[in-house]
């Protein structure tokens, strides 16, 4: 059996590359998808299909849509969704994509740092497992293999 793993969360670190690393480690037969990564593919994808728009606000809208419609289609084909709530950055696409998969039904798999128990205290709860490193997340993942 294969899995399909949805990793939701911020662009701007390489906390992928680390849970797929672990996982080719551990030789588990998963695959990975997520948002797009390149941020100006992301945020120039709407004026890349439907041409220049009349400002920054439509330009934005345009793009939310295709990245809405990836985000929706690649998350619902998956098995499970590993979110990763991180330190530097603004987590509001994190908390949007773990959002959806509990709202399709996906097993989620929330990473997050003990001192954002607090503010993730609802997520946490609806969330399958709560852990606080991408190490757990991915022994997380080896137990389903066992």
């Amino acid at each position: 059996m294969r899995l399909t793993v949805y990793l939701a969360g911020e662009i701007h670190t390489s906390w992928r590359e680390k849970v797929k690393q672990q996982a080719e480690k551990l030789q588990l037969p998963v695959d990975f998808v997520g948002p797009m990564e390149d941020h100006d593919r992301s945020d120039h994808i709407g004026e890349e299909i439907l041409g220049k728009q009349p400002d920054a606000i439509f330009k934005d809208a345009a793009a939310s849509n295709f990245n809405n419609l990836r985000t929706e289609i690649l998350m619902k084909k998956s098995d499970v969704v590993i979110a990763l709530f991180g330190e530097q950055y603004k987590q509001w696409n994190t908390a949007m994509d773990a959002s959806a998969a509990v709202a399709y039904g996906k097993p989620l798999i929330l990473i997050r740092q003990e001192n954002h128990h607090h503010p993730l205290k609802e997520l946490s709860r609806k969330a399958h497992v709560t852990v606080e490193s991408v190490d757990q997340a991915v022994r997380a993942l080896q137990y389903i293999f066992e």
